[in-house]
């Protein structure tokens, strides 16, 4: 737990987390419990937890103002693994309790951090109505397309006919985009990662933290155990730049080792273009536009999957709009002016009262 004799004042207006005047530098170590970090050797998770705490000391959030809220899976394992402030939920709940905590305490910076399983099946509706409301909760979702801790049972992200121990004649269900969910819940931040690009994982993790709103980050990971390799295909080194499209905002949509390809728009559809073919050139290519209100070329590229396009990574989307936690402060306000301080038992006794006798009768 974070060492409550650093408690300090002042505010970070950039994130609502409180800072000091003179904030005591941490370092990334700071951020390291001292509990054994119990996943299977080789798991993408080590890297996530790894670049996250990197990324801590550079926010200047004392350690006692910042809450990391899980569900249940391998990745909730994460709040033993940070020296900050916890809370291991149960299965699917994490946005709720993130809800909660942020709610009553706005000034805390409050993380969820969660997987495919536990995000887009039973806490699916959580996840949806926490994004919607826009509270400023960092939520990042780790997806292997995989349940890894029952042991190898088909997720909601898990590719059509693929076989598992679950589905041994190849997995029926159609299976859930994580952004796509992200985007119809009109997250005001949208964005994508992988657990083997460390370097362009921190920079997704520290525009993550700080943005403020709702924002959300679904990290590729790697199940080495149970899915290994799943992300290969279109991930590994020596196809990356061929297969993996950077987002870039206010730059052209151009991918290849070379940069001679790109994605253009045919009607509402993209498309994979050759620069210089067909007289194509970067003027033809799409331009990516975080910054647009409306997410519709945001949902476009979210939805572009291999081996039809190359895989986007990078943020989709960063909006701002009036925080949920805001609002509510706001509205608390307003009230206590408009009709003055409450009044607990003066509420309970208003309205349609009764009082119901020794021998059960209402008078």
């Amino acid at each position: 737990m974070a060492d409550l004799e650093k408690e300090t004042n002042g505010t970070n207006g950039t994130n609502g987390a409180h800072t000091t005047d003179a904030p005591v530098k941490l370092t990334r170590q700071d951020f390291v419990s001292d509990q054994e970090v119990r996943w299977c050797p080789g798991c993408g998770d080590y890297s996530i937890l790894a670049q996250v705490q990197r990324v801590m000391p550079e926010l200047n959030i004392p350690k006692e103002k910042i809450v990391f809220v899980s569900g249940i899976g391998c990745s909730s394992r994460f709040p033993y693994y940070m020296d900050t402030y916890g809370f291991h939920g149960i299965h699917g709940r994490a946005p709720a309790l993130a809800t909660g905590i942020k709610a009553a305490n706005p000034e805390l910076s409050v993380w969820v951090i969660t997987g495919d399983g536990d995000a887009l099946s039973i806490g699916g509706n959580h996840f949806i109505h926490a994004i919607r409301r826009n509270l400023d909760l960092k939520i990042i979702l780790f997806n292997n397309r995989i349940y890894g801790l029952t042991k190898g049972q088909y997720s909601p992200t898990s590719e059509l006919g693929k076989k598992n121990k679950s589905a041994p004649m190849g997995v029926i269900d159609y299976p859930i985009n994580p952004l796509s969910m992200a985007f119809a819940s009109e997250a005001t931040f949208v964005a994508r990662s992988i657990d083997t690009d460390p370097k362009h994982l921190t920079m997704i993790i520290e525009r993550l933290a700080r943005h403020k709103g709702s924002a959300f980050v679904e990290v590729f990971q790697n199940c080495n155990i149970f899915n290994d390799g799943v992300f290969k295909p279109f991930s590994e080194r020596v196809v990356r730049d061929e297969r993996m499209l950077y987002l870039e905002h206010g730059k052209p949509l151009l991918f290849g080792k070379n940069k001679d390809k790109g994605i253009r728009l045919n009607g509402l559809h993209p498309e994979v273009v050759q620069i210089g073919e067909s007289g194509v050139g970067t003027d033809d290519i799409l331009v990516h536009n975080e910054s647009d209100p409306e997410p519709n070329l945001s949902y476009v590229l979210g939805r572009m999957q291999y081996p039809d396009y190359p895989v986007p990574v990078g943020v989709f989307r960063a909006v701002e709009k009036p925080t949920y936690e805001d609002m509510l402060e706001d509205q608390i306000k307003r009230a206590v002016a408009e009709r003055g301080p409450g009044n607990l038992s003066k509420l309970i006794n208003s309205g349609e009262t009764w009082v119901i006798n020794a021998e059960g009768e209402t008078v």
